[in-house]
């Protein structure tokens, strides 16, 4: 390292440069443990004041960071994935002198990486796309000079890091609703498993964020803050599960609000559709709304999926524009209340206790068929 005299920190390291696509070469290098998070950032998953998406990565899982620690201050550890960084512009490549583009491929080089130094609490060079926990436990390692595999690309764009991420990630096990929570912000193609739940995750994120939804900060996130954690209490993955299953399915009351075709989504109808149904749902079950799984299983993962399809039969025979479907629905809905269990009691027929539903696809199976199969009598029985 070189200190030039207007004192910003230098780093040189040697490195090999691949070229894959037009501006976007990879690098690969290696740092030592204690040069990690000298180098590079973690950007965090969270909201701003405005409820706009900011970073990508989970929060640390102090077990398994303390489980990488103590493998590498073992005997014999080997570290052969690489932790993935995304590297500033500020950043510069010398080849070694003479050049030596190796003949037999010629996309590759080595030379030299100029990488300036945070100063003065200024964001550092480069942001971890993938290894924060391998990061958090070389930092805590005996070994400090344990030198570490790093494959790196230029992005100053949080979007470009984010699509990245979600990527990289997609077949390891990562936790379900940060992807999930990812997605609407990725811009780039998807692949198909993945593109089919964007849609829904968008207008998950209008149900928590809009004030005139009844979920409105209802809905747990990879995102929410640990002080708004009590009000949160339905996970975003039942949320979405919910959506995609009307979204997808021929006989889903969302499905109609697709053009396949064209591939457009009218989103403002799915969404007065949505308040109209759940606000319905709110006002039918006060008692057993806005409580924590554990204390209502109307606000469970099995409990959002079985009312979920129930209203695939209710919005198939209310249309949600008409004035009066707020209260039409609630007329429906009340058909089947006296007949529900969400916080005492033992489901007839399924002979559930209230708090055995669990969100397994037996018992949302079981109790979205007993909520149908109520409706459907008793609507034959005021025909």
């Amino acid at each position: 390292m070189v200190t030039p005299p207007e004192k910003t920190r230098i780093a040189e390291i040697r490195a090999l440069r691949i070229v894959q696509v037009k501006d976007y070469p990879l690098f690969v290098f290696m740092l030592r443990a204690e040069q990690v998070l000298e180098f590079a950032d973690i950007s965090r998953v969270s909201r701003d004041e405005a409820g706009k998406l900011i970073g990508y990565q989970r929060p640390q899982v102090r077990k398994h960071i303390q489980e990488i620690v103590q493998y590498l201050d073992s005997d014999l550890p080997i570290f052969p994935n690489p932790i993935i960084m995304a590297l500033s512009s500020r950043v510069r490549f010398r080849c070694t002198r003479g050049g030596n583009r190796h003949a037999d491929d010629g996309v590759s080089d080595t030379g030299r990486l100029t990488i300036p130094l945070s100063e003065d609490g200024r964001p550092r060079p480069a942001w971890i796309v993938d290894g924060q926990q391998r990061a958090l436990a070389l930092a805590q390692a005996r070994r400090r000079d344990f030198p570490v595999p790093i494959i790196a690309f230029i992005a100053d764009t949080v979007d470009l890091q984010r699509d990245q991420f979600v990527r990289i990630n997609n077949t390891k096990p990562l936790p379900r609703g940060l992807v999930t929570e990812l997605l609407p912000a990725v811009d780039s193609p998807l692949p198909p498993r993945l593109a089919i739940r964007k849609a829904p995750s968008q207008l998950c994120d209008i149900l928590n964020s809009d004030r005139n939804s009844p979920f409105y900060g209802l809905v747990k996130r990879a995102s929410t803050a640990s002080f708004k954690n009590a009000s949160a209490v339905v996970t975003d993955t039942g949320i979405v599960d919910m959506i995609q299953e009307s979204l997808t399915s021929p006989s889903g009351a969302l499905y109609p609000y697709r053009d396949i075709g064209r591939g457009e989504t009218d989103f403002d109808g799915i969404i007065q559709a949505l308040f109209v149904y759940w606000t319905a749902v709110r006002e039918t079950f006060p008692d057993a709304w806005g409580k924590s799984p554990e204390k209502s299983r109307l606000m469970h993962g099995a409990g959002i999926r079985a009312m979920g399809r129930l209203m695939d039969r209710i919005l198939g025979v209310v249309d949600p524009v008409r004035k009066d479907a707020p209260e039409t629905v609630r007329k429906h809905l009340e058909m089947v209340a006296p007949y529900c269990r969400w916080t005492s009691g033992v489901w007839e027929e399924i002979g559930h206790r209230w708090n055995e539903i669990e969100n397994v696809g037996k018992h949302v199976h079981e109790l979205s068929n007993y909520l149908i199969r109520v409706y459907q009598i008793a609507r034959r029985g005021l025909v």
